[in-house]
């Protein structure tokens, strides 16, 4: 059964009836990008008005791979339980040459770990579940069928022009995140231009509804006899919907491949190609090409890009919208600690240094994967064949097949990373940290169900219990600049006190991730990246790294 999609009605905006304010935040495109900031914005007190210019959510599936990070920062706005209960959880893939095996894909995943590496679900879904928690929001003002149509600069802000179907108007804002998409009004009334490389390789997706009992992992065929020189991805989705890519040869126009009587014959032809029979329905079709492209610099004045209006990511490894997660995970405390006078603006330039570092990161492992999906010459096609025939009798080979899934991005370089001498092993000042369980107050939790909103100081040490003197210097830096939480880490398996900033590091793994050692501390900042690693703990001395960190300079 197709999508029930709801349409949301137009509400007359105060502007529209003669009033008008500054708000601290407007956001220009109401897609996943965008209203994840404007909730994560709503976390620390900050008020925002988001603008979508549609009257319903996205259209189709469109980016359906969620990963394990994403699904962590969903948690934080209140959706990712709902969209991981929904989703199709994966953590494998197999990749075909013709119809033989050649290269076997397995991420690691543990019955420790909260989400798995992957969840599969349609983008109206997520969508769906992100608008609810926006209406439930009184901080976050989701306006439908209002498009952002220019950016003007102010002496303390930005003015935004708004097309409605009641008529224009126009509304201040101290800063706008600049969420609206790969056709960005915003970047074009700028005048700023995306750059980089765009490839030959185009692939025909669609979505079918398919009751069939394959597994849920990523499926890849290369040179498959129905499609010879092409390739062909498989995906699953909830509700027996399956996403199904093959590739266009360079003879094919787009508007000739989207053709139902010819889309419907391709499906057809892969169907009988893998032995499935039975009856399936077309639910949607498009066509994508990959580009590797980015804003030379994520900030405009007090004008920031996130997601697909700062960057195109090939969707090969799916980093396109979970980039876009990051996005607004790494840009929404940093304009809250701003907005709320605990931060110097110098703190907003990290945005873009650190989030285009990542994309340029990106961009260097989805072009080999997009290369070897996609050849864009006659010397890439011949490399691609001999290393898939080399990879069905030699493993040495086959590590080239991998197509480099999407992992979360350290900022080691970042001008809020001051220059540690740590060794040692364990995550690097700037890595993303992971999400071990820990107990806590007797029961068993995962780390990021206990962080608080701002930065957390994990203290191990073997002390009976919280000195006063600790708790209050940090109470103190909360209160009169930004939230910061002191956690006890003991080794053992239970608490000594129960007190919910005592941890019990039953395993040992929390100690292994941060290399830690007796009276060491680790700093996280509120986006979950590593801030510091002190060898030992002094409380004035951590409350100057936050400051530090705060003013937007290297220590």
């Amino acid at each position: 059964m197709a999508h029930q999609y709801k349409d949301y009605d137009f509400i007359l905006p105060p502007e529209l009836k003669g009033n008008k304010g500054v708000y601290p935040v407007v956001v220009l495109g109401g897609g996943p990008v965008g209203m994840t900031a404007a909730l994560e914005l709503a976390k620390y007190g900050i008020q925002s008005i988001v603008l979508q210019k549609a009257h319903r959510v996205a259209n189709g599936s469109r980016a359906i791979c969620i990963s394990r990070r994403s699904l962590e920062i969903l948690d934080r706005v209140g959706v990712g339980a709902r969209v991981a209960e929904k989703g199709l959880w994966w953590s494998a893939g197999e990749s075909y040459y013709g119809r033989r095996p050649v290269f076997r894909l397995e991420m690691p995943h543990s019955p420790e770990d909260k989400y798995p590496p992957f969840v599969n679900i349609q983008q109206y879904y997520l969508e769906e579940y992100l608008v609810e928690a926006c209406a439930a929001a009184p901080l976050v003002d989701l306006r439908w069928h209002s498009r952002g149509v220019g950016v003007t600069p102010l002496t303390e802000g930005e003015r935004v022009s708004v097309q409605t179907p009641q008529g224009d108007y126009e509304i201040d804002a101290s800063y706008v995140i600049a969420a609206d998409g790969a056709r960005s009004t915003a970047r074009d009334a700028l005048g700023l231009k995306l750059k980089g490389s765009g490839y030959e390789g185009r692939y025909l997706i669609a979505d079918i509804i398919l009751n069939t009992d394959l597994s849920v992992e990523r499926r890849a065929w290369f040179d498959p006899d129905w499609r010879p020189g092409g390739t062909v991805l498989m995906h699953a989705q909830p509700d027996h919907v399956w996403r199904i890519d093959y590739q266009l040869y360079p003879d094919e126009s787009s508007e000739d491949a989207v053709q139902e009587g010819r889309v419907r014959q391709r499906i057809q032809q892969h169907l009988d190609y893998i032995g499935i029979r039975r009856d399936w329905t077309l639910e949607w079709t498009s066509v994508y090409q990959a580009s590797a492209l980015a804003l030379d610099d994520y900030q405009c004045g007090r004008v920031f890009f996130a997601g697909d209006a700062a960057h195109l990511v090939p969707i090969f490894g799916v980093r396109g919208l979970n980039s876009g997660f990051e996005d607004a995970h790494n840009l929404a405390w940093k304009l809250a600690a701003v907005l709320g006078g605990s931060a110097r603006p110098d703190l907003l330039k990290s945005y873009s240094v650190e989030r285009r570092a990542a994309t340029l990161e990106t961009f260097e492992k989805a072009e080999k994967s997009t290369f070897f999906m996609t050849p864009p010459t006659r010397g890439f096609k011949i490399m691609r064949t001999a290393v898939l025939s080399l990879a069905l009798t030699n493993d040495f080979v086959r590590p080239l097949i991998n197509p480099r899934q999407s992992a979360p991005i350290a900022y080691e370089t970042s001008v809020l990373t001051p220059p540690q001498d740590v060794g040692g092993g364990g995550v690097p000042p700037g890595g993303c940290f992971p999400n071990p369980c820990v107990i806590v107050n007797g029961s068993r939790r995962h780390l990021s169900d206990i962080l608080g909103e701002g930065f957390t100081v994990l203290h191990f040490s073997s002390a009976r219990k919280i000195e006063t003197q600790i708790r209050a210097e940090f109470e103190h830096f909360s209160q009169t600049l930004f939230p910061v939480s002191y956690l006890l880490v003991q080794e053992g398996k239970t608490p000594i006190n129960k007190n919910p900033e005592e941890l019990v590091d039953t395993s040992g793994h929390l100690q292994k991730l941060c290399s830690a050692q007796p009276e060491s501390v680790v700093v996280l900042r509120p986006d979950g990246h590593v801030l510091a690693r002190v060898p030992s703990f002094e409380g004035h001395k951590i409350c100057t790294l936050l400051k530090t960190c705060l003013s937007g300079e290297r220590s």
